[in-house]
């Protein structure tokens, strides 16, 4: 089968007014227009454009023989005009354990740290000119010179000796998280805050800028310290950064095309009016400082020329890119049930039981058995499959 999809963006205070509209050739919204999912998810699941009136879980459901019951997977377009919550998801296992753990919580609990048993990677690709990120611990050296950039003042002086211990580097970091987060910091947190405002550093001009933004956004929040501990990531377009488990994280700003495990499993570490647990944050963050690679597109396995990958390691989804133009085809053979999202021109997508010309913002389901699929027109489209482990 070969389905036409669409959703209405989801309304969230960070999302942005122009860069759905931008993509999909409207006008601004009147109200922030934060993601549009392509996928089954019980959480708002894409809709059929067909005339049934029915979504795609509901048409899983209905039609076994020859689709999945749920897709591993969930892909999005998420277009962020302010910083997102700084959060953490779990692994497989400590999905499971946590999950089966709050069994007797309500499920709509604002508690509940758990909403399924499953882990979240997640890989994140730039559609606007950059996409600007919180991705993993800087490493502590470079932050203790961040640290010293702020001053004399108390937070300042606080924070560095909290830094400068001779434990191993992901327990340092580890502990001064929970200490931001605890409240037990929050003289400190006001002055570390207002030491960002005056702070001056050649170094570290661009995560200073950015601290100072987000604390415009979040005045007070802790978060905003644990913010200034985290690299600072620009994407360029076609540019992606994978985020596996215990990997800290929050967008900032830009448009991008998401895919991950389909899973609402998030442990949030401030930058948020939500639950913030944070002895399970700790208990799941992966605190080993790091620089987190940008991810670059290759040749992709059994497509044709231009079809690229953006390789990961997780097990559940793989993502394509395709982009073609007049005169030019171009092929790919499915690994199972995939979506086919158009970003850029009119793409006219063929499979085994017909075609669908689709715009900007709009996507097609596809059964494997319409593979391969051939992409013709002039534009880009992305392509969302199930990874090596379905």
């Amino acid at each position: 089968m070969l389905l036409p999809l669409s959703n209405p963006p989801k309304d969230y205070a960070w999302g942005s007014r122009t860069l759905i509209a931008g993509l999909e050739g409207r006008e601004a919204s009147e109200a922030p227009e934060a993601e549009v999912w392509f996928g089954d998810h019980s959480g708002g699941p894409a809709r059929l454009d067909d005339g049934s009136g029915k979504t795609l879980d509901t048409w899983l459901a209905q039609n076994a023989d020859g689709a999945p019951d749920r897709l591993p997977y969930l892909l999005k377009l998420l277009a962020a005009a302010s910083p997102l919550s700084i959060q953490v998801h779990p692994s497989k296992e400590q999905a499971v354990e946590g999950f089966a753990r709050e069994a007797g919580k309500p499920m709509d609990a604002a508690d509940r740290n758990y909403r399924d048993d499953n882990h979240k990677p997640e890989l994140l690709v730039a559609l606007s000119e950059t996409f600007e990120a919180l991705c993993g611990l800087r490493p502590l050296d470079a932050t203790r010179r961040l640290a010293a950039a702020l001053g004399d003042g108390l937070g300042p002086a606080a924070l560095r000796a909290r830094l400068d211990r001779t434990e191993d580097d992901a327990d340092i970091l580890r502990e001064v998280i929970g200490w931001l987060l605890s409240g037990a910091a929050d003289v400190e947190v006001a002055s570390l805050i207002e030491a960002i405002g005056s702070a001056e550093s050649i170094e570290f001009a661009a995560e200073l800028s950015s601290a100072r933004r987000i604390a415009s956004v979040y005045p007070g929040d802790p978060g905003v310290i644990v913010a200034l501990l985290m690299n600072h990531v620009v994407l360029h377009r076609g540019e992606g950064v994978f985020l596996r488990a215990g990997l800290l994280h929050a967008y900032l700003s830009g448009l991008g095309v998401e895919i991950m495990a389909a899973s609402d499993n998030v442990l949030r570490g401030g930058l948020t009016p939500k639950h913030v647990d944070v002895d399970e944050l700790l208990a799941v963050l992966d605190a080993r400082p790091a620089v987190v690679p940008v991810v670059l597109p290759t040749s992709a396995d059994g497509a044709s020329r231009g079809v690229e990958a953006f390789a990961t390691d997780a097990p559940d989804f793989e993502l394509l890119r395709a982009r073609v133009s007049s005169g030019a085809e171009a092929t790919v053979a499915l690994r199972g049930a995939a979506i086919a999202l158009v970003t850029a021109g009119r793409i006219t997508v063929t499979g085994m039981s017909g075609e669908r010309t689709v715009r900007p913002g709009r996507a097609v389901f596809l059964t494997e058995d319409e593979s391969p699929v051939r992409f013709a027109g002039d534009g880009e489209v992305f392509v969302a499959q199930p990874g090596t482990a379905h």
